[in-house]
């Protein structure tokens, strides 16, 4: 067993919560970095203007849908690496991590060029109007060619935390947020003989950071951790393939389901006009800041989870998963009293027009309510994926999104404007929290009662 001061620690035997804890902390301080991309081009392109504030808020549900499937292919790679190191399959592992990246990046980049060739068509669905399209074009044309490269560091980090560890993996998303945060003014505003760029200089800056995350992830998980391996073994590519794709796809689709419901949320804001679009698009970055732990607890519990399903120890995973939801609780709850007390001022730094202020501060006060709530959701999510069930993650996020979320959202607008719609998503995210602790719980009890009728036979 390793001692509490190591910096891997032991998924298997380690006390549960300090496991997590070491887990989630250094996490947690890279994605702080990280997810001050979206919130670092936001505050920047709102100096330009509220057009194209308006713009980049349009842009969200988009680029969002190709991280997602990002996202979706590294919780893949994530259940089957740290299953197969669970069970003590380490050259199996290796050899998975490979194949998650030649797989990973030519599904993005068939994604990506129907984006770029259908860049006029999607946007013009979203209800952007003619103004706003030079703009989008700008901004979305780099994204998508860029967008291939993000792939890369999102599964190498994967491969780290499926091995349990997510210091590394902070470092990488550390390195390029602050990378993003010193060119994003350079490039949008100009500085010396670097020509002012515009809403396109923020998209510039994020692909020139996620290239600098590249190498230094393939560096690390070659030379140093020695993580990847071409010896195939007894495996073939296209079964390691599927085997990250029997989770990946699943997990890849029910997270773009939620770009498609944000494309839906946003064309029922765009009804109140491109000032609301604008504060919705901050609100919705202020919410990936709001919802951070939610968002590390959702990288670091699956491979904890993984490798204790791998190695048949159901206690720990249940222990874990109901921890983590109680602490989530709470932890939102306080992140919603510091919103409200500091909407005042947050709403004035992104923005001069009283109108985009006002609706977001009706956004802090009402849908941080429920971050909690949709937390037990994620973290439900994530869960069922460990398990290797990603289907009923997929079912649970149709019945989140389709069933509860957007219909909730729909009646309330049509009932009480954009306040009621704020007010249907948080309702249908209570309904849709209920549901998914229920049927997690369930699934686990039937899981330990199949493994007991085994040890009996």
């Amino acid at each position: 067993m390793q001692t509490q001061s190591s910096p891997k620690p032991d998924l298997l035997s380690d006390p549960i919560s300090l496991t997590l804890r070491k887990m989630t902390i250094p996490m947690l301080f890279g994605m702080i970095t990280l997810m001050l991309f979206n919130l670092v081009d936001t505050f920047f392109v709102s100096l330009l203007g509220t057009e194209p504030l308006a713009a980049i808020s349009f842009t969200f549900p988009v680029t969002f849908t190709v991280i997602s499937l990002a996202i979706g292919l590294s919780i893949g790679t994530s259940a089957v690496i740290a299953k197969a190191l669970g069970s003590k399959n380490l050259d199996e592992a290796r050899y998975d991590g490979v194949v998650a990246l030649i797989v990973s990046a030519l599904m993005v980049a068939v994604l990506a060029f129907i984006g770029y060739l259908a860049i006029d068509i999607i946007f013009g669905l979203l209800g952007a109007s003619e103004r706003l399209m030079p703009y989008i074009y700008d901004y979305m044309s780099v994204w998508f060619i860029g967008s291939v490269i993000l792939i890369t560091p999102m599964i190498g980090n994967a491969v780290l935390r499926a091995s349990g560890d997510t210091k590394t993996p902070s470092i990488i998303m550390g390195f390029a947020g602050i990378v993003n945060a010193v060119l994003d003014p350079i490039l949008i505003f100009g500085f010396g003989p670097v020509p002012a760029l515009g809403i396109q200089g923020a998209a510039i800056a994020s692909v020139i950071a996620w290239s600098s995350a590249v190498v230094l992830i393939l560096y690390i998980l070659i030379a140093q951790k020695q993580l990847l391996s071409l010896d195939a073994g007894q495996q073939t590519f296209f079964r390691a393939a599927k085997k990250i794709l029997k989770i990946g796809f699943p997990a890849a689709s029910a997270n773009m389901l939620t770009p498609i419901a944000m494309a839906v949320m946003t064309a029922l804001v765009a009804r109140h006009g491109e000032t609301a679009v604008a504060a919705f698009g901050v609100g919705s970055r202020i919410e990936s800041i709001a919802c951070l732990v939610v968002l590390a607890l959702s990288m670091t519990l699956p491979p904890f989870i993984s490798q204790n399903f791998g190695a048949q120890k159901l206690d720990r995973v249940q222990y874990a998963y109901k921890a983590t939801l109680k602490f989530i609780m709470v932890w939102q709850f306080a992140i919603y009293v510091l919103l409200i007390a500091t909407s005042h001022w947050l709403s004035r730094a992104f923005a001069d027009d009283p109108h985009v202020i006002e609706v977001i501060k009706l956004f802090m006060w009402v849908l941080p309510l429920g971050y909690g709530i949709q937390g037990i959701i994620i973290l439900t999510n994530s869960s069922f994926n460990a398990l290797h069930q990603p289907m009923n993650a997929l079912i649970l996020s149709v019945i989140r999104l389709f069933i509860f979320y957007l219909p909730f959202a729909y009646v309330g607008s049509i009932v009480a404007g954009l306040e009621g719609l704020f007010v249907g998503a948080v309702i249908g995210n209570i309904f849709t929290a209920c549901i998914a602790y229920r049927w997690f719980i369930k699934y686990l009890e039937k899981v330990n009662q199949q493994q007991s009728q085994e040890c009996l036979v």
